[in-house]
C-alpha cells in the first residue's frame, strides 16, 4: 500500500536542499542536472569533491568518503539537506564484502546527517534485487517476469537488501520518509563509471569502425532474442524526484524503466547503422567484449590522438565486464512499472533514442569521433 509522506514535509517553508551521493556517476549526474533545473540547491557529494559539469550556480561540491564516518562528519557537520539521493556503490570481490562495504556507506551517510532536517531519502538499487548478485546472477530461484515490487527477497546474500535494511532502520530512527528505486541497466553520461553500457557500446563501435571490424553482439542467445527493457538516467532522475516529493509515495520501493520494450536482435543493427559498422548477431555462442576488445587500450590511445579526443584512456569510457554480464544472461529480464503508473508517474523514454542521444553527447564532448 502507498503511504503519505510525513507531515513535516508539507510544513517546510524554505527551499529544499538535496544531497546527491555519487554525484559524478551516471544516475547522480543526471539528478544534479534535473534538481538544478528545478530550482533546488544541491550538495554534490563525491570522493574528490568535483561537481558534474564543473562549477555552476546552485551546486556546492562536497568531498567525502562514504566508507569513512570521520570524513563524512567533517564534510557534513554544517550541512542541512532536506532530501538525500543515494546513487553510489563500491564494487567488491565477493557479495559478503559488497554487503559490508555498501551497507556501511548508507549507514555512515545517514548517521552523519542525524542533525539535518531530512524529509526524504531516495536509494537507487537495481534488478539484482530479483536476479541475485553478480556472483550468482540468475543462477538461483528467481521470480517470473515481469518483475514486480511485491516479490519476496531471494534466499541469498544481496547487498541491495542490506542497503534497504540500513535505510529503513535510519528512517525509523530519524523520522524521514524513503523510497527505493530499482533500475535496469542505466543509459547515461559519466566518464569513469564502472557500469556504463551506453559508453561501452559506443567505444566498441568506434573501435570496430576504426579497425575495420564487424560490430559483434557479445551476449547470449536468450538476450539476443528475448524482450527486455532499460533505464535512461534522465528518466531515473525524474522518477527519484517524483517519489521524493509526491504525497503518496513514502516508504515504498519502485521499479523504474523507460516504459518501452525491445529485442536486441532488432536494436543492434540500428545501433550499428548509427556508427556505420557491420552488425553481427548471436551465432552459436556468446563472444564477450572482454575477449573481443582485449588489449585495445593502445589502439584507443592512437585513435584519440588522431581525432583529438578528450579521453585517451579506454578504461574510463568502457566497462567490458559489466556489459558482458548484462548481455550474457541466460534469462529474460523484463520489469513491471504498474506500481509507479498507478501512483501517478508518467515519465517515458524510447530506449533507442536514449542510446542515440548519449552517442550524440559523447561526440559533442569529443569522447568519440
Amino acid at each position: 500500500m502507498l503511504r503519505t509522506a510525513p507531515a513535516h514535509t508539507a510544513s517546510r517553508d524554505s527551499a529544499p536542499t538535496a544531497l546527491v551521493a555519487g554525484a559524478t556517476g551516471i544516475a547522480g549526474a543526471a539528478l544534479v542536472d534535473l534538481l538544478v533545473k528545478e530550482g533546488w540547491s544541491v550538495l554534490a557529494l563525491s570522493r574528490k569533491g568535483v561537481a558534474p559539469e564543473g562549477a555552476r550556480p546552485g551546486v556546492v561540491p562536497v568531498a567525502a568518503d562514504l566508507t569513512n564516518p570521520e570524513s563524512l562528519a567533517a564534510a557534513l557537520g554544517d550541512k542541512r539537506p532536506t532530501h538525500v539521493y543515494f546513487t553510489s556503490w563500491s564494487r567488491q570481490e565477493t557479495e559478503v564484502e559488497n554487503i559490508a562495504v555498501n551497507s556501511a556507506m548508507v549507514r555512515n551517510l545517514l548517521t552523519a546527517l542525524e542533525h539535518a532536517p531530512l524529509e526524504h531519502v531516495a536509494l537507487m538499487t537495481g534488478l539484482k534485487h530479483y536476479m541475485g548478485p553478480f556472483e550468482a546472477y540468475g543462477e538461483g530461484p528467481m521470480p517470473d517476469t515481469p518483475f514486480s515490487e511485491d516479490e519476496p527477497r531471494l534466499p541469498v546474500d544481496n547487498f541491495y537488501y542490506a542497503q534497504e535494511d540500513e535505510l529503513m532502520a535510519a528512517a525509523e530512527r530519524q523520522g524521514f520518509a524513503f523510497s527505493v528505486h530499482r533500475a535496469h541497466t542505466v543509459i547515461g553520461f559519466a566518464v569513469g563509471n564502472a557500469m556504463n553500457m551506453g559508453q561501452t557500446l559506443a567505444a566498441q563501435a568506434t573501435l570496430c569502425r576504426e579497425l575495420g571490424l564487424p560490430f559483434v553482439f557479445p551476449g547470449s542467445e536468450t538476450q539476443w532474442n528475448s524482450i527486455t527493457d532499460m533505464t535512461d538516467a534522465g528518466l531515473l532522475a525524474e522518477h527519484m524526484l517524483w517519489a521524493a516529493t509526491a504525497v503518496n509515495t513514502a516508504n515504498e520501493a519502485f521499479n523504474v524503466v523507460n516504459g518501452d520494450v525491445f529485442r536486441w536482435r532488432s536494436l543492434w543493427p540500428r545501433l550499428a547503422e548509427y556508427f556505420g559498422v557491420e552488425p553481427v548477431g548471436f551465432d552459436s555462442t556468446p563472444r564477450p567484449l572482454e575477449e573481443q576488445m582485449a588489449d585495445m587500450g593502445e589502439a584507443w590511445k592512437k585513435l584519440a590522438a588522431r581525432h583529438g579526443l578528450a579521453e585517451p584512456n579506454l578504461q574510463r569510457l568502457a566497462s567490458w565486464w559489466h556489459t558482458d554480464a548484462d548481455l550474457g544472461r541466460n534469462i529474460e529480464v523484463l520489469t513491471d512499472m504498474s506500481k509507479s503508473r498507478l501512483a501517478g508517474f508518467t515519465g517515458y523514454r524510447r530506449t533507442e533514442d536514449a542510446f542515440k542521444e548519449l552517442f550524440a553527447r559523447l561526440r559533442a564532448d569529443r569522447l568519440i569521433p
